[in-house]
Order: C-alpha cells, then structure tokens, then sequence
C-alpha cells in the first residue's frame, strides 16, 4: 500500500506539472498577448514609443517577458557601485537619436547592447517624435526576452512555498528576531493567548491563537500561486481566494501601542511596510504602531471566496447523498414498477438538458416565489443560499440515482445473490448486507472528490446567481485576461483532484477489504 500511495503521488505531482505546463503554453505562446489590452483605456489612448514601452511593462507584469530598460540599467550600475549618483544625468540620458547622444553616454549605450544581446535579449533602440519643434514622444532604449516554458515552470514552481524569516523587512526597530509569548499583547493584558512574534520578518505575527476555528492560526509558512493582476490587482491568489469579504466588522481593538478603539483593523495581519522616507509619520499611525508593521486587513461579516464556494458545494453534497442513494435504493428494489419510471425520467431528463437551461428555469421559479436570485454580501441571509444549492444539487443527484442504481441491479443477478437467496435469506436483507454494499463501492470513491471540490466553486451556478466565490473568480480571469489567477486556480484544481483521487483508493480498500494496491508476483 505504501509503494502504490508513493507511486501515485509521484504520478500525480508530474501530471500536475504537465497541467501547468500546457495551460503556461496556451496563455503565453498561442493566446495573442495584446488580449490582454482588450479594455486597458490607457493603451488605447497612448501613442507611439509611449505605447511600445507601456506594452512592454504590462508584458512583463504579466509574465510574458522580461523587460530591462536603459536607465534600470544605469540604476544598477550605480547601486553597485561602479558609478557615482552623480553621473546618472550624464550617463541615463540618451539623445533624440543615435547621433544626438553625448560623448559621457555613448561608451555605456554600446556595453548595454553589447550585454544583453549577449544574453539572446532583443534591444531596442526607439528616436524620440517630434512635430515641429515639439517632442511629443521621447526616445527609448531598451530589452527584452520572452520567457522560455522551462524558466516559467521553474519560477512558478520554486517560489510556490514561502517560509518568513528575519531578513524580509528592512530598517527594523530593534534586534530582528522571533520571540514567543503567552500573553499576546493584543488582547487585554494578562489573557492566556500564545503567540510567535517576528521582527524583521514580513509579518509581525507568525503564529497565533484566537476564539475562531481553527483557533490557532499561523502567517509563518505562504502559499503563493501567483499574483492577481486584473481580478484583485496585486493581491497574492491565495489571498484573494481566502480573504474574507462584505461589511466591516468592529470590535475593540488593542494595537501594539497599548491605544484601544472600536475598529475592523485586524492587528493578527499586521505586516511590513516600507517607510515613505519623504512623508513624516502622521498622528494616527504614532498613536497606535511601534515600528514599521503598521499595514493591516480588516474583519468583515462574510465568507472568503472559497468560504460561499465551499458552503454552497457541501450542503449540495450531502443533499445529493441523502436524497439520490435512497431513492437509487428504492428504484433498484422497485426495479421496472412505477417509482423506477419516474426516477428514471428524472434522470434522463436531467442528464439531457443543459446546465444553463435548469439553473434559469430554477432561478425563475425562485424569482416568482420571492426567494432571492442574487448574493446579497451586504445583507445576508440563509435564504440566498436556496436557489444555487437547488441549482447546484439537480445533476450529481440523478447522477447518484442513475449509477448506484446500475450497480445494484447488476449486483441482482450475481452468483452470490442467488446462493445467499438458496439459503432462505431475505430480499430485504440480501439488499443490505450485500448488493449495497458491493454496488456501493465505486460510489465511495467518488466522496473525497466531491467533498474536494466543493472549495472550487461551480462556474456556471456561481455566475447566474452571482455568488462571489471561486468559480466566479476564474471566470472573470478569463474575462480579464489575468494570467496569474488562471494558472493559480488551475494549479489548484490539478491537486485537489490528485488529492481527490489517492484518497477515494483508499476509501475503496476499506470498504472491501479484497481490494490490495500491493503488487506481488504469484
């Protein structure tokens, strides 16, 4: 068993890899990359070199390439040393065209050619425009490079687990450091509440306890599937997926300075935030922080986008167990009579129509009976659940209906129901002690990955009703041409059903016992 788990988790980490791959190949080499401008107002009204160059960094933000302008260079140069601030002007500065550049720059525009084009870059030399005397576009010096399959797997991949440290955040008050304390200073003072607290770390608290479940939280280890670019600009995906959303939430709040007020500020949140050396601090952030670990999130009343996802998606779960096992069973046992007739119709009318077709036909019953036909995160209430769930449920239970139902009547003709039926057993107990529980075996491989799945959200059930959950969020990805959501969710996707898969196996061997994943030679 130990040799088949590791042999399929090894199998499952290579596909998930080949996933990620294929989608990395059709976004970024069969997808044109000008998409993704498709309703950027400011690439639509710019012009000439200031286009070409606004291209370029929007590219390389999104992951296409790396962009290296002539003056980033410049800036390296400088940073390490070799020359003096001083210079910058003499030396950044490129003229009108070739010939207009100064004898001090010419020396360093060669060695910025001569270098990158050495690393296969592409350098770009643009003359500035001018209409009469007028420049009405500067000049531009620059390279770039396409990322190869191979870098892009390796960044995405490398980078994907983060561990705080020490060394993140800079110009620290006081010795960087981790100290453990059981009386976390944002509670009032002397309440037993464990804590790990980090300085010079991003965030402040890297482990801590509270009254929410799970009731011991950590910020010490990030997942990092990308950055949203368009869906929830520059907010890390997993954020963006578990961040809770609605109305502010007050509570009294104990910020590091001892200052206490009713406010939605989540001092459990708190990173580093590089100082503005030009802007003094204000009088709201003396009164309440210490040091540079003064930006936060904020409590709101409602669930995270995987919270609605995953509340909608196990209650049609469960209901789809509870509703289409038992009525699979009373079919199978009426097998032909009246009750296996409807059920059947059910099924096939369910299992012919579209998805989109139930859902608005749902939708517009609610809607005539005055039950709620869009997510209200302002206002909530259970009811707004009804209809998604009701949506969501139809299909898996006469899916459930239709297999379990299949398998139990195969079970019906078997050689061990007809011996146990020669014994003098009864039909009654024939169907519980045997044929459900073999007809029931393939079915138990399928629950880690509903229970799974649920965390993923319904694409289309989520759109009609406007449920702000996962589902939802890859569509508008795809909308908006973010790159790093849809390679982050499908990543997502890719382990949940490895993780769905390799646990069902093992559901399935405890169920019935004959079923061995060790391989021995007879």
């Amino acid at each position: 068993m130990t040799k088949y788990l590791l042999r399929r988790i090894l199998h499952g980490l290579f596909s998930v890899v080949v996933i990620v791959a294929i989608v990395m190949i059709l976004i970024y080499s069969l997808m044109d990359r000008k998409l993704i401008f498709a309703t950027d107002s400011r690439w639509t009204k710019a012009t000439g070199n200031d286009k070409k160059t606004y291209e370029l960094e929007q590219w390389e933000k999104y992951g296409y390439l790396d962009y290296v302008t002539y003056g980033d260079w410049v800036g390296e140069l400088i940073s390490s040393g070799e020359l003096s601030p001083e210079s910058r002007k003499q030396v950044a500065q490129i003229g009108k065209t070739q010939n207009d550049d100064k004898d001090t720059a010419k020396t360093y525009i060669e060695r910025f050619r001569k270098e990158y084009e050495a690393k296969g870059y592409t350098v770009v030399r643009l003359d500035a425009q001018v209409v009469g005397k007028k420049v009405v576009s500067k000049a531009a010096y620059f390279a770039y490079k396409d990322y190869s399959l191979i870098h892009r797997l390796w960044t995405y991949f490398s980078g994907i687990v983060s561990v705080d440290n020490v060394h993140n955040a800079e110009e620290v008050r006081g010795d960087r450091g981790i100290s453990f304390t059981l009386h976390d200073p944002a509670y009032a003072e002397g309440t037993f509440a464990p804590a790990l607290i980090g300085n010079g770390t991003t965030h402040k608290y890297l482990l801590y306890t509270d009254g929410n479940f799970p009731f011991v939280h950590q910020n010490l280890v990030s997942l990092n599937l990308g950055k949203s670019y368009s869906v929830n600009r520059n907010i890390e995906i997993t954020r963006t997926m578990t961040q809770a959303q609605g109305s502010k939430t007050n509570t009294l709040v104990i910020y590091p300075t001892g200052y206490q007020e009713e406010s939605a500020d989540d001092i459990h949140s708190l990173t580093y935030e590089q100082p503005d050396p030009s802007s003094p601090e204000n009088t709201f952030t003396k009164t309440r922080y210490v040091d540079g670990y003064t930006k936060v999130d904020t409590f709101k009343n409602g669930f995270s986008k995987m919270g609605y996802s995953f509340v909608i998606g196990i209650i049609s779960v469960i209901l789809t167990y509870l509703i289409g096992a038992p009525i699979a069973i009373w079919m199978a046992q009426k097998k032909d009579k009246l009750v296996d007739q409807i059920g059947s119709v059910y099924v096939v009318f369910i299992t012919a129509m579209p998805s989109l077709a139930y859902i608005f036909i749902v939708k517009a019953i609610g809607n005539a009976t005055g039950i709620p036909t869009t997510f209200d995160m302002e206002h909530p209430s259970w009811i707004m659940y009804v209809l998604p769930i009701i949506s969501l449920s139809l299909r898996p239970i006469a899916s459930m209906m239709r297999w379990l139902r299949r398998y139990m009547v195969d079970q019906q003709n078997a050689d061990y129901v007809k011996f146990a039926r020669s014994t003098g057993a009864s039909e009654g107990e024939i169907f519980r002690k045997h044929i459900l529980k073999n007809a029931a075996i393939p079915i138990v491989h399928g629950i880690p990955g509903a229970i799974l799945f649920s965390m993923v959200g319904a694409l289309i059930t989520e759109r009609v009703y406007v449920v702000p959950g996962v589902g939802g969020m890859l569509i508008e990805a795809i909308d908006k041409y973010d790159n790093g959501v849809i390679v982050g969710v499908t990543l997502f996707y890719a382990v949940l059903s490895i993780v769905s898969l390799i646990i069902g196996d093992i559901l399935m061997s405890v169920v019935d016992p004959r079923i061995n994943f060790t391989s021995k030679a007879r």
